[in-house]
């Protein structure tokens, strides 16, 4: 017997996934990996080389996911105009042009120009991801939707080891810290050998612009499927626009509330392993910049180990009862992050990468589903969109670091964020209960009648 014909049906989901599409899909999740876990290297060398603060070290979250931020809703119009494959290629372009912009940062050498390349860099993520994380929900049955997309997020972890391996090897140097080193230098030496040590950050996006090329010839090549809900008359006449979206949207408080946990969850991941090498750095100064970075290595291991245990719990339980266990021991973590002075703190937040697992995934496909079909794009780029809580919630905690000086403090503004998405997802558990319940009590009901 021959393979069973791959239908779309009428909400725009699949009768079975497409294998191959949907792993070439998947592949994107470790290309944004490897970016963000990249800008965890750049912050750790820019604050070094250019003097920064806590705060401004930030900026560069702060660029990268106000990117995502700008780009989401005209991704989602190119989206609803023409489709998703569209959208990944126009993603993968800026991407390329964003990593070809660190050619003329290196020389430059400013942290001005270091930020516009992170933010060109953005642009082509957010295009990437407004249409990945939909495309993903939606690239097979309907009832596999979350599982789906917490698979595909799987391969971001891989990425994101990728990118640190990529920071520690052609980014940090061998000797003591930056810090050290140019603590017993002259001004002149000081900014000289800031200088070389700019030329690094080229490195690694030298070897990602090739592999992105190769990403994009095999999109071009590659048939997928449209994922689109059909159109009848009815719904063509009355085919809601932007302004009616947004409104909708904006009425729907458990959409407002997915909004505001995918937002604080964002933040929460962001800046973790945005402050864990410095963390390092700070608890055990004996150790260097390339020493410390096999925290993050740990950090997205767990990551990685983390996402499997996820995916098993939630095939198995409620998911929503599995990320109130997960908030519960993620805030207990940070607040052991932020009030014991060693190095076990490091390792409690590497522990909570653990955490993070079934967290974006879940988020997004659950407020999606609170949706309309009609308004499923802009609904999926307003999450994205969402994502802009990296560039805030760093910031928030780098401020709170130089005000009290204290980096592990600074670290309960983290815990502060998990305990929200704690109580989101407390009510979500509450809300089905009550809907099982009525169900039930209906079943009983009409068995009843039917006596």
């Amino acid at each position: 017997m021959g393979k069973t014909k791959i239908m779309q049906l009428s909400d725009g989901y699949l009768s079975r996934t497409p294998i191959f599409q949907f792993i070439l899909l998947s592949c994107l999740f470790s290309m944004w990996a490897v970016a963000a876990s990249l800008n965890d290297v750049l912050i750790t060398q820019f604050k070094s080389v250019f003097e920064l603060s806590d705060f401004a070290s930030a900026l560069v979250q702060s660029a990268f996911y106000g990117g995502y931020f700008i780009v989401a809703i005209p991704a989602s119009m190119i989206i609803k105009k023409t489709n998703y494959k569209l959208a990944i290629i126009t993603g993968l372009l800026f991407y390329i042009v964003g990593c070809s912009l660190f050619y003329p940062a290196s020389h430059m050498a400013t942290y001005t120009m270091f930020l516009f390349a992170l933010f060109a860099i953005a642009i082509g993520l957010g295009f990437l991801e407004t249409a990945a994380n939909t495309y993903s929900s939606m690239i097979g049955p309907r009832q596999f939707a979350t599982l789906r997309l917490n698979i595909s997020q799987t391969f971001y972890p891989v990425g994101s080891i990728g990118g640190i391996l990529l920071g520690k090897y052609l980014v940090f140097q061998e000797g003591e810290s930056l810090n050290k080193q140019m603590a017993n230098m002259s001004p002149e030496d000081a900014q000289a050998f800031g200088l070389q040590m700019l030329q690094h950050t080229l490195e690694p996006y030298k070897y990602m612009i090739f592999f992105l090329i190769g990403m994009l010839i095999l999109f071009i090549v590659t048939k997928f499927p449209t994922c689109k809900p059909e159109e009848t008359s009815a719904s063509s006449e009355k085919k809601p626009g932007a302004l009616h979206t947004l409104k909708y949207l904006a009425g729907n408080k458990r959409f407002r509330k997915g909004i505001l946990a995918e937002f604080l969850y964002a933040g929460i991941q962001t800046t973790v392993w945005a402050f864990t090498i410095r963390l390092a750095l700070h608890l055990s100064p004996d150790i260097n910049e390339r020493t410390a970075s096999n925290f993050m290595i740990f950090s997205f291991a767990a990551f990685f180990f983390g996402k499997f245990i996820a995916n098993f719990l939630i095939t198995r339980f409620s998911s929503s009862k599995i990320l109130v266990i997960y908030s519960v021991l993620g805030s207990l973590l940070l607040a052991y992050v932020a009030f014991v002075p060693n190095m076990s703190a490091v390792y409690a937040a590497i522990g909570v990468s653990i955490l993070f697992g079934p967290c974006w995934a879940t988020i997004y496909a659950e407020t999606l589903e609170v949706v309309d079909q009609q308004h499923t794009e802009l609904a999926g780029a307003i999450l994205v969109m969402s994502i802009v809580g990296g560039a805030v919630v760093p910031a928030v905690q780098g401020l709170v670091s130089d005000l009290v000086g204290s980096m592990q403090i600074a670290f309960l503004v983290s815990m502060a964020c998990f305990v929200y998405i704690g109580f989101y997802f407390y009510g979500e558990m509450k809300r089905k209960a009550a809907l099982e319940m009525v169900d039930h009590e209906s079943v009983a009901n009409k068995a009843a009648a039917s006596n």
